[in-house]
């Protein structure tokens, strides 16, 4: 790139070498991964994954939003880029961050001095070199515009309006950019993947994981399973055609409704299932069988949650079973982080396993098992970046460049957090009071061990009930 007359002159080393000798400072060393900057200058280790800046206005965009924000809007406008695994780039960074201890730093000498992960003060120095390097390689400057995949969200929060507008962010796109990503049966939720068998796939894991939820439900001819968030329908057709369920389907999405309504009609079981494009808390009778909700309980709201837990409980008949399919954070970071909170899913909110299980114990809901799922959480977000990198040239035609950049970072990041345990998955089973006592529907217990999530509330290698 041809220097502009308005910019400062580069020393002899590069924009590359500058950039090194001030992140060293904070990293502690060597940067975690290599760094290429706009006038083709170098830095960091020889192997690895490349992070390439190609202006200043990656920079400039962690000037006006530091930390994961920036990063993220520099990425998914293609002014940084990585060159190798973008996964193994994100564990790199995140990994030194972490060692550093750099997810609270602030200078030596503030209020806020210190970090809560390593302890270590960042001298004022340090700060000041980092803003001299600022000036010298041109980077500040007014604020960079917001990328136009960014949520613009309003309203009050979780009204109805609002949740109606968040959800139309994520999943009123093309069904057709989904069915690129994942599975023939369309399910966009962790799979249960039972066998390591090379020719075991991920419609294999995420029909186990149908079967697995069916099974738990107890369900059987006849009986009528209402599916609260279903998605692109998976669950309801699966229970509809395997397990000859009645089921009444709810969506907030429009796109999803009108997706899964053709498919049931194309299927011929329109006299199994019914669905229903509404808000959940405008769900209305009761003497349901079975309820589920599969990864739609993040979207509620914290202090909204008791009254939805109520809501299923009211819907169901006495004995009546409940499936929670649900993701959690620690206590400490119980949203989806500040680029999933602008981009993905605004007003998310996770909480630790063991607080919704109260929650669900306090609206007087019997908790018959938790089975963990965190590694398949993993295999199964991996699998889905991998069906995205193979249509990739599909995918930036279908929903554009930039969204297309937002799903990339999005599935690399999320395969991440749940590889290195910061969030969870589990299916919480429970059944209304009254009616027959009966045991979970099959004893398969496996060794969760592997799947415990520091600050989920559960003991490690605790057995759960599938």
């Amino acid at each position: 790139m041809t220097r502009q007359a308005s910019e400062p002159a580069l020393p002899r080393s590069g924009a590359a070498a500058v950039l090194a000798t001030v992140a060293g400072q904070f990293f502690g060393g060597e940067l975690p991964v290599r760094l290429r900057a706009w006038d083709g200058s170098e830095a960091g280790p020889a192997t690895g994954p490349v992070l390439v800046l190609h202006s200043q206005q990656a920079l400039r965009r962690l000037l006006w939003h530091p930390g994961e924000l920036g990063l993220a809007q520099a990425y998914v406008t293609g002014e940084l880029d990585v060159d190798g695994d973008i996964t193994d780039g994100l564990r790199a960074v995140w990994q030194a961050a972490r060692n550093r201890g750099l997810a609270d730093a602030r200078p030596a000498g503030t209020k806020l001095a210190g970090t809560k992960l390593g302890g270590t003060k960042l001298p004022l120095a340090g700060w000041a070199a980092a803003a001299g390097a600022a000036i010298r390689l041109g980077v500040p400057g007014s604020r960079p515009r917001t990328p136009a995949s960014q949520a613009r969200i309003r309203g009050r929060l979780h009204s109805k309006s609002r949740d109606q507008a968040v959800i139309a962010h994520h999943y009123d796109v093309p069904a057709a950019f989904y069915e690129l990503i994942l599975d023939p049966q369309m399910a966009y939720s962790c799979a249960l993947w039972t066998s390591a068998d090379p020719d075991y796939t991920l419609a294999d894991a995420q029909r186990d994981k149908l079967d697995a939820i069916c099974g738990k439900l107890e369900l059987t001819p006849g009986q009528r399973l209402l599916d609260v968030g279903c998605g692109w329908g998976s669950l309801a057709i699966h229970a509809a055609r395997s397990y000859g369920a009645q089921v009444t389907a709810v969506t907030l999405a429009a796109e999803q409704a009108a997706y899964v309504r053709a498919k049931v009609a194309r299927l011929g079981l329109s006299d199994l299932v019914t669905v229903v494009n509404q808000d959940y808390r405008d769900i209305t009778g009761g003497q349901y069988d079975a309820a589920a909700s599969v990864e739609m309980g993040e979207h509620v709201g914290d202090r909204e949650y008791p009254a939805f837990c109520a809501l299923l409980r009211d819907r169901l008949r006495p004995g009546g079973r409940l499936l929670i399919q649900q993701m959690s954070r620690g206590s400490r970071a119980p949203g989806g982080g500040a680029f999933i909170e602008a981009y993905i899913a605004p007003d998310m909110h996770m909480r630790p396993l063991g607080q919704t299980v109260s929650l669900l114990d306090g609206a007087g809901l019997e908790i018959l098992g938790v089975e963990a799922m965190r590694k398949d959480y993993t295999r199964t977000i991996r699998a889905w970046l991998a069906s995205l990198e193979q249509h990739w040239a599909e995918a930036r035609t279908m929903i554009g460049a930039e969204a297309a950049r937002v799903w990339r970072l999005y599935l690399a990041g999320g395969a991440l957090a749940f590889e290195e345990g910061r969030m969870g998955v589990d299916q919480i089973l429970a059944r209304a009071a009254g009616g027959p006592a009966v045991g979970p529907a099959r004893d398969t217990t496996r060794d969760t061990t592997r799947d415990a999530t520091p600050g989920s509330g559960r003991p490690a290698g605790a057995g759960r009930p599938r």
